[in-house]
């Protein structure tokens, strides 16, 4: 006699499923402004809407959104830790990368009220042919990254500077690392930074939920 086919349990997987589920219903109909007296497709932070993500940059997929969290500030080169809020925008027009953005706004140790600016970012992430990932940044404070990277796996990427340029006037940076990745629906990521005093150590922290795509 043959048995009865038992009911698949739900497992880890279906879980996961069902809370990604759940989070989009706030941020799927969400997405980046827009002028719409600008010729062709503007950027776009939602895989829904917009031009379709150009297949170089498959490997970079979960990235795409805007993020919003707080973070720490922490380096020997730092006058003192601090803690800020965040703002990180991902997006694409079509073409083969994604344009990457970075807002930060320092808060109060104790109540978490926003105090003023923080560091800001600027620049592209280039995916390439032998799944090496180029990740070119340029910040307020007059440094200018070239990192070079690769996928981990499937929501995990990390990166390593091959150069630094510096302004006259810019602060002190030799080198810096960076791991991104995608944890249950959030976007943390950890930056580790060398001067030309200090050796690689951690300096930025940040755990982000998505607020658009």
């Amino acid at each position: 006699m043959t048995d009865t086919p038992k009911e698949p349990q739900r497992g880890s997987g279906d879980a996961a499923v069902a809370a990604a589920a759940e989070r989009a219903k706030l941020t799927a109909h969400r997405n980046l402004p827009e002028f719409e007296d600008l010729p062709g497709p503007g950027d776009t932070a939602n895989l829904r809407m917009g031009p379709s993500l150009d297949d170089a940059c498959l490997s970079l997929l979960p990235l795409v959104g805007v993020w919003r969290g707080e973070g720490e500030a922490s380096h020997p080169s730092l006058p003192e830790t601090y803690r800020f809020l965040q703002q990180v925008t991902i997006a694409h027009d079509g073409r083969p990368f994604l344009t990457y953005e970075s807002r930060a706004w320092r808060l109060t140790g104790e109540g978490g009220d926003v105090v003023g600016p923080a560091f800001r970012e600027t620049g592209f992430f280039r995916p390439q042919p032998d799944d090496t990932i180029e990740l070119l940044l340029l910040h307020e404070t007059g440094v200018a990254e070239m990192f070079f990277g690769r996928p981990k796996n499937q929501t995990t990427w990390e990166f390593g500077t091959d150069a630094v340029m510096r302004t006259p006037t810019s602060e002190d940076v030799a080198a810096a690392s960076r791991l991104y990745g995608v944890v249950e629906g959030a976007l943390a990521y950890v930056e580790e930074r060398a001067t030309s005093e200090h050796e690689l150590q951690p300096r930025l922290s940040a755990k982000l939920d998505r607020v658009v795509g």
